[in-house]
């Protein structure tokens, strides 16, 4: 129902009387200017003894409401036309009459060829537009007690699908694994009994794996030097995974990696070949250019067209098996409770890629058959049913000290994989607290660990100054740890492992440059660690560090350790000697989480600010801890894209905003005939590319060739462009009224359209500031949970602004803590370090300060 705010002509005396008069200015203004000030609503007045008049809260009645809210805008409609027609000229009255006019004779018309009188067609009409009315009232007062009733659709297992404007709302009933999900948030592990220490569970049963199908063969041909090749399924399922890999993707696509990736293929793929075969005695460089894949290829493309034209019913079945998959392997139960599998499906065969220059890219991931599978299940517990007929598991075990349900070693790498639970699972959620608490835990050491490492670094031994250095850098700089790497391994760099290659010192002489390096590596997942790092800053430790840096360089090859007496094993080892249990990831953990509690804003330094410009904050105190841990991310194309149609919204948006304000100017002026309305240009348009959606659903439905799916697939991508085109189109007059607005009106909608440029303009910095850094990957693995959670409880900020719905079910465990939780050191730990004798000097420093 479309609602009209009435002119103030049209206003009694008495409401003129009483109400107060905003001015505008008359001059221009810049368009990135606030509105006028007028805009806002003015402040409650005191009342006469100086006292501000309370207010009843009444409790609220939806029918009085709904109510109330017809009555007003009947009375708005009418005081609209009315205000209509005083404006309207002679012509548009004239028009008027002729439509009332052409309307009496369609009537007459239709009347007699229905057999019926004027009179009685008209009251049918009627009846049917008052059919409808009470239809629209109804959907209105359901929606208004769902309102203010507060009913959330998720909090009752069931969805809200989008509300017809014809109907009543529309719902439907959640899904068996959806009301499963919901079911298993009842049980909360953290308030449940502790088992005794090394014992993770006393029953455990699930339905083991799914296996991937096996290839299907489709016989397209293999061209060698433009001859077809029979291949056996084999062959045929090898070459489909090399047909399937994108020319332009991270393997193929980059010179450094296409030629290992296409000669660990051919190192595969020729062991399945005719070995007398005419490549037979060629080496890769000649023979592999002469396969020809372009056949499979363009099968492949082929087959993604037909997944498209899919039906909905097509759709539907397919969702219906993927359901029952997960209703019959995607749970386990975990002493008496249900809990979610992580990965429930085998891996399938296909093409190993590695991250960057990995030197095994490109070989064939083998099929794991359950011969190869270990299963792991509770004593009482029945064994999972083998899938695959004519086999069975290898070994079916029962360990309660381990967590994983299936275990099998791969072919690539030589390691084994594992069945796991979810990550919303009670094994992972102790196994993430027990992290963030040693990370707590480390915050009651770590002024002991560094004046240990403090000490350590003008040791004359080569081997403790090692060590110190390398917790200087690993406490501070917040560098893993690293290992050694085999030669078929991808060279990935931790400290532990730096080379002297990865250091540059300056050499310019410049006395403010004294103490800079360059360190320059490829640390975890082939990402990038570049800095230029002046020691200097850090005042006396961090000058000492850099002279050891040059010193452990010294007399070395590019090629050699820089730290060659120590290992990650050495490492930990003197870590664990500070610390029970203490190694040197722990370091990140701490750092990240101390990081964002000491970044994010108090609550006093956000007073009156909105929960967007309150979640900005929490972002750029997010973002100084991913660019400590070098949490980095390459800007894709798309979201390249996004950002730039958000940049071309706001310009809109602005734009509007001026025309909105003109049309102000002009209404205060009583110029009402040089003020723009609304077209039905853009409804049309849309309804038009609707209608051109619905026509290519029917043309993908009835399509039966290959060709007439092709050509169905084309039209539906043209008419989702031409309703994108209709969109932009409809929003280039959404500022615009279909009537006659008023003052009021325009007033309210400028107001509105300066809140959504300042929401758009802090979401594009927030875009922006963040393309290049990942911050998801702290805050899943690094900070801990409960910090963000307190500080939302404390700023009233909700917490699916901070954590998506996969973080909310993983952190469940955090959200019992208070508004005033702290990241600390447990006070046990602390007595414990305050009654413990110790021969370390760090030790007996503490204990001097303590007794002080």
């Amino acid at each position: 129902v479309k609602t009209m705010e009435s002119d103030d002509e049209t206003l009694p005396l008495a409401q003129l009387a009483q109400k107060k008069r905003r001015t505008v200015p008359d001059h221009d203004e810049d368009e990135d200017d606030v509105p006028i000030s007028s805009l806002k609503k003015p402040k409650t007045e005191a009342s006469g003894d100086g006292d501000f008049e309370e207010k009843k809260v009444k409790e609220r009645n939806p029918d009085r409401d709904f109510q109330d809210e017809e009555q007003r805008r009947r009375e708005e409609r009418r005081a609209a036309k009315l205000a209509a027609r005083a404006n309207e000229t002679e012509a548009e009255r004239e028009e008027r009459r002729r439509r009332k006019q052409q309307r009496r004779e369609e009537l007459a018309k239709a009347a007699a060829a229905g057999g019926v009188s004027e009179a009685e067609l008209q009251r049918q009409r009627n009846e049917r537009k008052l059919e409808e009315e009470r239809r629209k009232r109804k959907a209105l007062k359901m929606k208004a007690k769902l309102k203010i009733q507060g009913r959330a659709a998720s909090g009752n297992g069931v969805k809200k699908e989008n509300n017809n404007s014809k109907g009543a709302p529309t719902f439907k009933e959640a899904t068996r694994v959806e009301k499963l999900d919901l079911a298993m948030k009842a049980f909360k592990w953290w308030e449940a009994p502790e088992l005794e220490e090394g014992i993770l569970w006393r029953y455990l049963e699930h339905n083991g794996i799914i296996f991937p199908p096996e290839h299907k063969v489709h016989g397209i041909k293999l061209l060698y030097e433009g001859e077809p090749l029979d291949l056996s399924p084999e062959q045929e399922e090898l070459a489909t995974l090399y047909a399937a890999m994108p020319d332009d993707g991270p393997q193929l696509g980059d010179p450094a990696t296409r030629p290992i990736f296409q000669k660990n293929f051919w190192s595969d793929f020729k062991q399945v070949l005719d070995p007398k075969g005419p490549w037979k005695g060629k080496n890769f460089d000649v023979a592999f250019k002469k396969f020809d894949f372009s056949l499979i290829k363009e099968y492949l493309n082929q087959q993604k067209i037909l997944k498209k034209t899919q039906t909905d019913s097509e759709r539907q079945k397919t969702k219906d098996e993927k359901e029952a998959a997960v209703l019959l392997h995607g749970y386990a139960i975990v002493d008496g409770h249900l809990e979610r599998v992580g990965n429930m499906m085998m891996e399938p065969p296909g093409l190993f890629r590695g991250r960057g220059k990995h030197p095994k890219t490109g070989l064939f991931k083998r099929r794991v058959f359950p011969g190869q599978v270990t299963i792991n299940i509770g004593e009482n517990a029945r064994p999972p049913k083998c899938p695959l007929p004519g086999h069975a598991w290898m070994n079916v075990q029962h360990d309660p000290t381990v967590t994983w349900m299936a275990t099998w070693n791969e072919n690539i790498m030589g390691s084994n994989k594992y069945v796991q639970l979810a990550a919303s699972s009670s094994f992972k959620g102790k196994s993430d607290r027990d992290k963030y608490n040693k990370a707590a835990t480390l915050k009651g050491y770590i002024n002991k660990i560094r004046e240990d490492y403090g000490q350590n670094l003008w040791k004359k031994s080569h081997r403790p100054r090692q060590i110190a250095t390398a917790m200087w850098i690993i406490d501070v700089l917040a560098l893993r740890v690293g290992g050694e790497k085999g030669e078929d391994e991808a060279d990935t760099v931790g400290c532990c492992s730096l080379r002297v290659e990865h250091l540059r010192f300056d050499t310019s002489g410049d006395e403010a440059r004294k103490y800079t390096l360059e360190l320059e590596f490829l640390g975890k997942d082939s990402m990038l660690f570049k800095q230029e790092i002046d020691f200097g800053k850090y005042g006396k430790v961090g000058r000492r560090v850099f002279k050891n840096l040059v010193e452990f360089c010294q007399k070395k090859k590019r090629s050699e350790d820089v730290f060659d007496q120590l290992t990650p094993t050495i490492l930990n080892q003197h870590l664990s000697s500070l610390m029970p249990g203490l190694s040197a990831k722990v370091f990140r953990t701490y750092n990240a989480t101390e990081t964002l509690q000491n970044e994010l804003p108090k609550p006093e330094a956000m007073a009156g600010l909105t929960v967007q410009e309150k979640v900005v904050l929490y972002n750029a105190a997010n973002r100084k801890v991913a660019i400590l841990c070098n949490h980095q991310r390459t800007v894709s194309h798309a979201a390249a894209a996004q950002l730039e149609n958000v940049n071309e919204r706001l310009d809109l948006l602005k734009v509007q905003r001026k025309e909105l304000k003109d049309i102000y100017r002009l209404l205060k002026a009583g110029k009402h005939k040089r003020v723009p309305l609304q077209s039905d240009r853009g409804k049309e348009k849309v309804a038009a590319a609707a209608a051109r959606l619905k026509k290519a659903k029917d043309l993908k439905a009835a399509a039966s060739t290959v060709e007439e799916k092709k050509h169905a697939i084309e039209y539906e991508e043209k008419a989702k462009a031409k309703r994108v085109a209709a969109m932009k189109i409809k929003q280039s007059e959404s500022h615009l009224f279909v009537k006659m607005p008023s003052t009021k009106q325009v007033k309210g909608r400028v107001i509105a359209w300066g809140q959504k440029i300042a929401k758009l303009k802090l979401d594009i910095k927030d875009r922006d500031e963040n393309k290049e850094v990942a911050l998801g990957t702290s805050k899943i693995n690094y900070m801990d949970p409960r910090v963000s959670v307190a500080w939302c409880k404390t700023n009233e900020v909700p917490i699916e602004k901070i954590f998506a719905k996969t973080l909310r079910d993983k952190f469940n465990w955090a959200f019992a803590v208070p508004p005033d939780w702290r990241f600390e050191a447990p006070l046990l730990q602390k007595v414990e370090e305050d009654d413990d004798e110790s021969d370390t000097a760090v030790d007996d420093t503490d204990a001097v300060a303590s007794e002080a």
